[in-house]
């Protein structure tokens, strides 16, 4: 009775200390969380220094330093396009201390061209939170006659192949909106690529070129000097620094939607805590109504809204540039 007595005591200390250990176990990391962050952070950026996606996250990095008590520490990661740092952001440590920047670019049309990727866009982050997006605006050399889509359109018709438009290059964001534009108004424009877009804007200013989808805040001043004209922007709303210009939608292109959108995600495994609280930081931080008009001046519509937002235009935009490079026949080289 005595050693029956004494095992049963034994193994009811064992239980205790085992289910003690999972109590500490399941605690410990809930504590970490409710005190995240306690150490710097660094946001990945996969673009260089002075990009407007750098200008931006340096904006919210301020914001968040100063709202957490931590650093936010950029970290310009360029390189192929973007994947490379978005390539860093996959591989890192899940536990809230590296942030990064994902745009309409990395996520939305290098899938769909079917690059090969290092990364799964979609298994392999844990989205925080939408920032904003970019619509472009389609901005025409003064030369050519056209004062509306509409006229444009008439006018493309009657000279097929003949109109060009410039772009960043082969496969870009704006190659695509360029092509998307043609493909819905049925009509056949010439494509220019450049290796940057500050080369194109000089020669659609001399006439070199006819048209170009632009990002509008380096393109404002252009608009309102005279030296291009606004034809339509590109988003699903009018932008706040063109009020006058219509939207694609419009202006006749229906379900037109193309915008330079850009947003915030961890590495897959990151703590639902930790994301949470990230994405609570950002919707009161795009609250700012300081914030808003300096990121507006950048040419961004703030777009603050749910994690699961940002899973859904990644697929959305997967779906529909597939499409559009199998009815083109686009490719990156």
């Amino acid at each position: 009775m005595k050693r029956h007595s004494e095992l049963k005591t034994r193994v009811n200390a064992l239980m205790t200390i085992t289910l003690l250990a999972l109590i500490a176990a399941s605690v410990a990391p809930a504590v970490a969380q409710s005190g995240y962050p306690d150490r710097p952070v660094r946001l990945i950026v996969p673009f260089p220094a002075g990009s407007a996606t750098d200008i931006v996250s340096r904006l919210l990095a301020q914001k968040f330093s100063a709202r957490l008590g931590q650093q936010f520490v950029v970290e310009n990661r360029p390189g192929a396009s973007g994947n490379l740092g978005v390539d860093i952001i996959a591989k890192s440590a899940p536990d809230g201390y590296t942030i990064g920047l994902i745009t309409a670019s990395t996520h939305g049309v290098a899938p769909a061209l079917g690059a090969k990727l290092p990364y799964d866009t979609i298994k392999d982050f844990k989205p925080i939170s939408m920032i904003g997006a970019a619509p472009y605006v389609l901005v025409l050399y003064p030369g050519i006659p056209a004062k509306n889509i509409p006229e444009l359109v008439a006018l493309a018709k009657t000279k097929p192949g003949q109109l060009n438009y410039g772009s960043a290059g082969l496969a870009s964001l704006a190659h695509l909106a360029a092509a998307l534009f043609a493909s819905e108004a049925g009509i056949d424009l010439t494509h220019v690529p450049y290796k940057s877009s500050a080369q194109s804007s000089i020669d659609i200013i001399t006439g070199r070129l006819d048209m170009q989808f632009a990002t509008v805040g380096p393109t404002l001043e252009n608009i309102r000097d005279g030296k291009l004209r606004a034809l339509a922007t590109t988003g699903t709303n009018r932008v706040s620094s063109l009020p006058d210009v219509p939207t694609m939608m419009e202006s006749g292109v229906k379900g037109y939607d193309v915008a330079l959108w850009i947003a915030y995600v961890t590495p897959a495994g990151t703590p639902d805590a930790i994301v949470a609280k990230l994405n609570r930081e950002m919707r009161a931080i795009l609250s700012d109504s300081e914030l808003v008009e300096t990121l507006r001046k950048q040419g961004f519509e703030p777009e603050a809204g749910p994690s699961e937002a940002v899973t859904k235009r990644i697929v959305s935009e997967n779906d529909r540039w597939r499409d559009l490079v199998a009815k083109t026949g686009i490719k990156t080289q």
